[in-house]
């Protein structure tokens, strides 16, 4: 499974909490409103700066704001804030040559293009996209169908014991 880490999913909250906000946040209140540690809030806060997403303003009025506009910031852009360049696996780093396959590996030259893909597809997502609430209909939670348990066969295929085939009803 592909997964985005903690720091990086925590990052785009935080970006949508700075972005919902009229006035400047500071790491306190943005702890408070996403129920996040404040030293996990400052860490990202700092690196979200970093990468100039966010301009930190110091003193008494002081705190955080969106460098650009909502419109303009991409998730690729929060993602690779956090974890550095989108790669799914170790060798589409070209700098790194630790892989004990990597002499005769024949798929290492297509993981730049697969992670450009991926990079791509998040990059046409932006902030103001994940702001706003989804339209009614558009957002329907996976259904997934529960797991067997080991070395039982699974619901609906010929070798279940439920008298359904493919799901279909028919005779035993």
């Amino acid at each position: 499974m592909i997964r985005l880490t903690n720091l990086a999913d925590y990052a785009v909250v935080l970006m949508v909490e700075v972005a919902r906000s009229d006035v400047r946040v500071n790491a306190q209140s943005l702890a408070e409103a996403s129920r996040m540690p404040v030293t996990t809030v400052s860490k990202i806060l700092n690196a979200l700066s970093r990468a100039d997403l966010l301009t930190s303003h110091r003193g008494l009025k002081g705190g955080f704001s969106l460098t650009r506009g909502t419109d303009t910031i991409s998730l690729a852009d929060i993602v690779e804030a956090i974890d550095g360049p989108i790669a799914l696996t170790n060798c589409s780093d070209t700098s790194s040559n630790d892989c004990c396959y990597d002499s005769f590996c024949q798929v290492r030259p297509h993981w730049q293009h697969i992670n450009t893909a991926i990079r791509t597809a998040l990059d046409t997502v932006k902030l103001k996209d994940v702001m706003a609430p989804p339209a009614p209909g558009t957002f329907a939670p996976a259904m997934f169908e529960a797991m067997p348990a080991a070395g039982q066969p699974a619901p609906n295929t010929p070798d279940s014991d439920d008298g359904v085939e493919n799901g279909a009803a028919g005779p035993r």
